[in-house]
């Protein structure tokens, strides 16, 4: 399957938008001891959160956030384990289970903003483009298309080529890919990507226009 791909903008960034909602944060401020803020503005209750958060040793503000968000996935040991890990590593490029990942870059960056950097801070890219079929290419696009196709847009030296190479060529199915793009927005033929700076940064992008040539796996 062949497409054409018209890259419009390559944006790096320190925070998702809509990530963290009102609720998100009268929730988390309620966590740490500071209930029942009235406030309906959003940054002011992240103001407020900031704060609060503060009065708290490093570690035990990273498992409040993780236990908040993640408690459904991870236990108490886990949760305990990534709250020291945070502050010397960047857990969310590091941590094997990539369908966290997304998650884990939020909560890091919040907490780096809190703690004015005391955390790593961590990047996400996000790529406007457009994407046309050509002849009987699939015109349902994926997430696993878009990373195929960008992949041949990309250095060889490319995390993502480089751990996925098999994936990428259809040798093998490709299920991370849903996990390695973290969100895929459609607005008429214009599409938004975002991902981790650590799968594709903005200097690996080798040009704004091309074509890629695919195969989905089938399997015997």
């Amino acid at each position: 399957m062949k497409y054409t791909i018209k890259i419009h903008k390559i944006a790096t960034v320190n925070t998702l938008p809509q990530y963290w909602n009102i609720d998100d944060f009268k929730q988390l401020l309620d966590k740490f001891g500071f209930a029942d803020a009235e406030s309906t503005d959003i940054k002011e209750l992240q103001e407020l959160l900031f704060m609060a958060i503060t009065d708290y040793e490093t570690n035990e503000a990273a498992a409040i956030v993780l236990d908040y968000k993640l408690s459904e996935h991870l236990n108490e040991g886990q949760i305990d384990q990534l709250s020291n890990e945070m502050l010397l590593d960047k857990i969310s490029e590091e941590y094997p289970e990539i369908w966290l990942h997304k998650d884990l870059f939020s909560i890091n960056q919040l907490l780096y903003s809190a703690f004015n950097g005391k955390f790593p801070n961590i990047e996400a890219t996000i790529v406007d483009f457009e994407i046309t079929p050509i002849k009987n290419a699939e015109k349902t696009i994926t997430k696993e298309i878009v990373l195929k196709c960008f992949a041949q847009n990309l250095t060889k030296s490319n995390v993502a080529n480089r751990l996925f190479g098999s994936q990428i060529l259809a040798e093998e199915a490709f299920e991370e890919a849903n996990d390695v793009i973290w969100e895929l927005h459609k607005n008429e033929n214009q599409y938004s990507m975002i991902t981790s700076d650590y799968w594709m940064g903005k200097n690996e992008f080798l040009s704004d226009e091309f074509e890629a040539t695919i195969e989905l796996f089938e399997e015997e």
